[in-house]
This record gives structure tokens, C-alpha cells and sequence, in this order.
């Protein structure tokens, strides 16, 4: 009989497992007796550091797309469709395109993330963001437009998507209009939902200096409760109220809603094990990037190593030996710290960050690694 995997989303983590798994079960491929199936609701990869560099021109959207067919191993079939239901007692998912039922053997869901700024009043039409495709477009336009006044960076949603966007995107902004001679004549301002700049107390220990020096004011423990845009204010549950020219903001985040239908975990995220990445409420079920609920933020290269070992786990159970491998929570981050800089972080669960000191070869080395990203998505890095 044949075993079916089937993988929910064409991510980093949904693409590059398939190719882990086309070379790791090619044997079982060729027999016959394993097949893989990728479930991806667009024709295309999309690799969303990209579009940090949009608004300040460096960058196109266009820049951040593959075909899905061009990077995944020719032995995986892609089916361009989107999940509708998934029952973990029979096994099987419907779908919205297709009349037939989708069985599994095992089933792993790298569904990702959705933004759902609609839950703060005012957000929509207010706010600007840098997190979707649409967002970091519109925002290259306004960014062009403001010669004075404030902007702010809002930190909205928590967790998020890369945890050091939002410090990257100040930090980029302010060597940005001084670049332009605007900055004596633009304010930043960056608000953040806990006492700290950041969810890490070692990245904010590192980053708030960097900001005090570059005369980005803080404003902490603010959570933001709704936006005004016609008065151009922010507010924050705690009563803090701020004018803005420009707000960016990171928009709350959510995951998808099969998932919770499927009692697998609140708020569209899967209660995993966090070394394992199996489910916790269901057999033969995995979960990668931000679709596992790890307890840690997850940077792109999380999804990358979960790969790895959700595609040594699963060749174990197919051939029937036991699954011995584990994530450690390893994370690898660059930090663009200007347009010229960044500094670089690598830690586990046990192993806090400690972020290098900011150089231009980092800064070139975070670029060259955007586009060495498609050989990592192929699974040849």
C-alpha cells in the first residue's frame, strides 16, 4: 500500500521539506510505495523578507516570487488548491477546488501566518505595514511623501512574523532620511507592547542603546487599542495617545481557522511538542514555521531546520524504524541596522543571542543570503 504525505502550504518550511523528502525517500518514491503532495492556495513561492526592502526602494515584490513548480523536486505533486477541513480521526482533508477527498497517512501543515489588522479600530485605513505585498508598496509611496513631522513603528501584533523586522525597519528609516537630509525634520517613534523594545530581553538589551544614540524615542507597554485617521492618533490600552504623520504598524497576526476548527490549537496555531513538532491532539500530524506553537518566535530559518528534522522523523515512521530526531529551537537572524549594516544573531532553547556588533559585511551577507534563499527553498542549501 502506498503512504501519502501530504504537506498544507508552499512556504519555506512546506517547500523545503518537500525536496527533503523527494531526496531523502527517492527509493520509495521509485517504488511506488511512498507519494508526496503539496497543497498550496497560489502558483508561487513567496519569500516575505523581501518586502522589508520595498518601501525604501530597493527592492520589487516581484523580486520575492518563483513558481512553486520551478523550486519543488519534479517526484512531489503540487496541487494549486486550498484546504477547507481537515478530520485527523478519518485522516482525510477537503478542499475547495477539488470534488475528491484527500487522504493521508501523514499530514504536515506549514500554513503560516494571515494578517488581521480588521481587530484594531481604525487599523485598516490608518496603518501601514510592510507585511504583505500590497502593504510595503503603498508604504514606498508614502515614505517618499513625508519630509517632516512623525513617523511611528507600532508593534501591534505579537507574536509576528521575523521578531527583528520591527526594529530593522526604525533602525533602516533613520539612516534613510538622514541619508536625505530629512531627519532633523522627521521624528521616530517606536512603540512596543511590553516594558522592553523586544520579546527578547538580550535583542532588546542590544537594541535599545542603538536607539537612545540615534534619538528614536520609546514608548513600551504600549498596546495598541485603536487608530484615529482622521486625527492621525494612535492609542494604546494604557491611555498613551500619539499624533502621527506616517504609521507603520506590525498588524496582529492569526493563523488559520481550519485549524482551530479542527481542534488542533487556538487561534489557528498547532499545539506541538516543541522538539518533536508533532501535534499534540492528533496522530500522524506535524506542524512548521508559525503554524507550530513552539512557545518561541519563529524567523524564516526556523522553518528551515523544522524541515529538516520533520523529514527525518517522517522517513523513520514510512520505513518503519523510530523517529530519534529533535529540533533544538536553533534560530539564525541578520539584523539590518541601517542601509549599510547589520549585525547577526544564532541561538537555541538552551542558548540565549548575543547579536554580533553591526559591519557592512554583515549587511552584504544578509543580501547575498536573500538571494542564495532559492537554492534553501530547492532544499540544495
Amino acid at each position: 500500500m502506498t503512504e501519502h504525505v501530504v504537506i498544507v502550504g508552499g512556504g519555506t518550511g512546506g517547500s523545503v521539506l518537500a525536496n527533503d523528502l523527494a531526496d531523502r525517500l527517492e527509493p520509495e518514491l521509485d517504488a511506488g510505495d511512498v507519494r508526496i503532495t503539496l497543497i498550496n492556495d497560489d502558483d508561487d513561492h513567496v519569500y516575505k523578507p523581501v518586502w522589508l526592502y520595498v518601501p525604501f526602494g530597493q527592492r520589487e515584490p516581484d523580486d520575492g516570487r518563483r513558481p512553486l513548480e520551478d523550486l519543488v523536486d519534479d517526484r512531489v505533486d503540487i496541487r494549486i488548491d486550498r484546504v477547507t477541513e481537515i478530520d485527523t480521526d478519518a485522516e482525510r482533508l477537503e478542499s475547495m477546488e477539488g470534488d475528491d477527498t484527500i487522504e493521508y497517512d501523514h499530514l504536515v501543515l506549514a500554513t503560516g501566518s494571515t494578517l488581521v489588522p480588521e481587530e484594531i479600530p481604525g487599523l485598516v485605513d490608518g496603518g501601514h505595514d510592510y507585511y504583505s505585498e500590497s502593504g510595503a508598496v503603498d508604504l514606498r509611496d508614502e515614505l517618499l511623501s513625508l519630509t517632516e513631522g512623525r513617523l511611528v513603528l507600532s508593534v501591534v501584533g505579537t507574536p509576528h512574523m521575523c521578531p527583528a523586522a520591527p526594529l530593522e525597519f526604525v533602525f533602516m528609516a533613520d539612516d534613510w532620511l538622514h541619508e536625505r537630509g530629512l531627519r532633523e525634520d522627521v521624528e521616530i517613534t517606536y512603540t512596543y507592547p511590553i516594558q522592553r523594545v523586544h520579546g527578547n530581553p538580550h535583542i532588546a538589551e542590544w537594541a535599545r542603546p542603538i536607539m537612545e544614540e540615534r534619538d528614536i524615542d520609546v514608548e513600551t507597554f504600549f498596546n495598541a487599542e485603536s487608530v484615529d485617521p482622521e486625527a492621525e492618533t494612535i492609542t494604546s490600552m494604557e491611555g498613551t495617545e500619539l499624533d502621527y504623520d506616517l504609521l507603520v504598524t506590525i498588524p496582529p497576526h492569526g493563523g488559520v481557522d481550519l485549524i482551530e476548527e479542527a481542534g488542533l490549537g487556538d487561534d489557528g496555531w498547532v499545539d506541538v511538542d516543541k522538539h518533536t513538532l508533532e501535534a499534540e491532539a492528533a496522530e500522524n500530524v506535524y506542524a512548521l514555521g508559525d503554524t507550530a506553537d513552539t512557545g518561541v518566535p519563529n524567523a524564516g530559518s526556523v522553518a528551515h531546520y523544522q524541515a529538516g528534522v520533520v523529514g527525518q522523523r517522517l522517513a523513520s515512521e514510512i520505513r518503519g524504524r523510530p523517529a530519534t530526531a529533535t529540533y533544538d529551537g536553533k534560530t539564525l537572524c541578520f539584523i539590518e541596522t541601517g542601509m549599510d549594516a547589520a549585525s547577526f544573531v544564532e541561538f537555541d532553547y538552551e542558548t540565549p543571542p548575543a547579536p554580533a556588533p553591526p559591519s557592512e559585511k554583515l549587511h552584504w551577507s544578509k543580501l547575498a543570503y536573500n538571494e542564495a534563499y532559492w537554492l534553501t527553498a530547492r532544499g540544495l542549501l
